[in-house]
């Protein structure tokens, strides 16, 4: 008799030589007791049937253990998803500084002559056209190796916001905004990414990790823009050009280290052992905890490395649109993004109208990003715990309610302090209605094409919310108050 060690070290052997390779196996074999020598091809095929006829994925748990697992997750989340996080906190601190530069003089040396009362919100739309008009990138993650790809967008959008610093006028700057737009598109495929590593009882949080960034970024633009103001006044360069600078060139380096640090898969993830590659493989394909006690047919792991046939995959596709799920979320996209893409390249301004001055408006704007970022984790923690995310998203919106920020005089304290539900709201309903689109698919073709189809709408959002705050309007901003998303 061999010992149960020995048993699962011969069982994984045959399975990689039989089969072929473990991504490829139908299931997990478990040999008859008492086995003691080698089995022929014939009897691996029999157990292959048997063990499907048992329960399918269930098997793969017997193949490592619960602390292996653990490891394993905590290995992903410290080395790639916090590293996927820092990466989106400078894409959209790229994006979003615009609003810190605008009254940190950017307007005044950029306008034209006569002025043009819309500039500003044209520089704001442009890079959302480019950035909706190639969503379609998103599925570019199954095709392209994730570090090539991840590299090379991560440049682009560094060397294109750096280069915002050297614009002599507004159409300039609406150009390189445009290409902006084009390199941070393709970064909005990472929750799909994430569904190669990560079961679908664990993406809610992983996701909002990663969308949390956004405020964090927000955050810490505002912080700097204030450090910026407080010392730049003596340096031959313009605060809003320093500011484009200092936030941009640290993309340049980060895509450097994302060619070594990105995996392409379970498979080549460098910071796991062998031992830990085959357990990130077979834990994907055992059924989450949501789906343990509901009886369901074998699927192979949400992964880019079991092609389907290519009719299927067309088929699976096409399926999406006539889903009436992907269209809801992405309908609620398109109404949280009304807010999420304008209050943080017009909140300094709407601080500002409040009565406070340039340098003190920058340090305002920070505290409620900050209170957004612990309520997003937050809520995408207990989403995942829960195992739901409408009952969620539903008291995310009513939480917006709390948040009439456009209804009270300039002057009244409680405007600036309602400042905090709004911004805590919409970012979390966005990391609900991105995981929760991600989890209503069973397919990676599937997956892949609601994500677009959630992009391609959602993000037309932000081009209604770009207009919904002209400087005319200030200090009461009535077109906002009139919008579906504020209201």
């Amino acid at each position: 008799m061999c010992s149960r060690h020995e048993l699962t070290a011969s069982i994984e052997a045959w399975i990689d030589k039989v089969i072929g390779t473990e991504a490829q196996a139908t299931n997990v074999i478990a040999m008859p007791n008492g086995l003691d020598s080698s089995p022929t091809a014939s009897q691996v095929g029999a157990e292959v049937t048997k063990a499907e006829a048992r329960g399918g994925p269930r098997r793969d748990k017997l193949l490592y253990t619960p602390d292996e697992e653990r490891a394993v997750v905590r290995l992903l989340d410290r080395r790639l998803v916090l590293f996927l996080a820092l990466l989106y906190m400078l894409s959209f601190l790229d994006r979003s500084n615009i609003g810190n530069a605008r009254i940190a003089g950017m307007d005044d040396d950029l306008q034209s002559d006569p002025p043009r009362d819309d500039w500003y919100e044209w520089s704001l739309g442009a890079f959302y056209v480019t950035y909706i008009a190639f969503e379609w990138m998103s599925l570019l993650w199954r095709i392209i190796p994730a570090h090539i790809y991840v590299s090379a967008l991560v440049l682009s959008w560094g060397v294109i916001a750096s280069l915002q610093a050297v614009a002599v006028n507004y159409p300039m700057l609406i150009t390189l905004r445009a290409l902006l737009g084009i390199g941070e598109a393709g970064f909005t495929g990472v929750p799909f990414y994430l569904s190669f590593f990560f079961r679908r009882d664990e993406l809610a949080f992983r996701t909002a990790i990663f969308i949390s960034a956004a405020p964090l970024a927000t955050s810490f633009a505002s912080s700097l823009a204030w450090l910026i103001l407080k010392l730049a006044s003596p340096l031959p360069i313009a605060p809003w050009r320093l500011l484009f600078l200092a936030e941009g060139f640290p993309s340049v380096f980060a895509a450097l280290v994302a060619w070594s640090r990105i995996p392409d898969s379970p498979d080549t993830a460098p910071f796991l052992t062998a031992r830990q590659k085959r357990v990130a493989r077979l834990r994907l394909r055992a059924p989450s905890s949501e789906e343990e006690d509901e009886p369901r047919p074998l699927q192979p792991p949400p992964t880019p490395l079991l092609p389907k046939k290519r009719g299927e995959t067309v088929r699976d596709s096409l399926a999406v649109l006539k889903d009436p799920a992907a269209w809801l979320t992405a309908a609620i996209l398109f109404l949280a993004n009304m807010a999420y893409a304008s209050l943080p390249v017009f909140l300094p301004s709407i601080v500002r109208d409040m009565g406070h001055g340039a340098v003190e408006a920058q340090a305002l704007s920070a505290p409620p990003y900050l209170v957004a970022f612990v309520v997003v984790l937050v809520t995408a923690y207990a989403s995942d715990k829960m195992r739901a995310r409408s009952p969620l998203l539903i008291a995310r919106y009513l939480l917006l309610t709390l948040s009439p920020i456009l209804n009270l005089p300039p002057s009244h304290p409680l405007r600036y302090f309602s400042l905090y539900p709004a911004t805590a709201g919409f970012f979390s309903v966005v990391v609900l209605t991105l995981a929760w689109t991600v989890n209503n698919q069973p397919s990676s073709a599937r997956r892949g094409t609601a994500f677009a189809l959630l992009q391609a709408l959602g993000q037309c959002g932000p081009l209604v919310g770009t207009r919904l705050f002209p400087e005319r309007d200030a200090p009461y901003y009535a077109r906002a108050e009139s919008s579906p998303a504020i209201v």
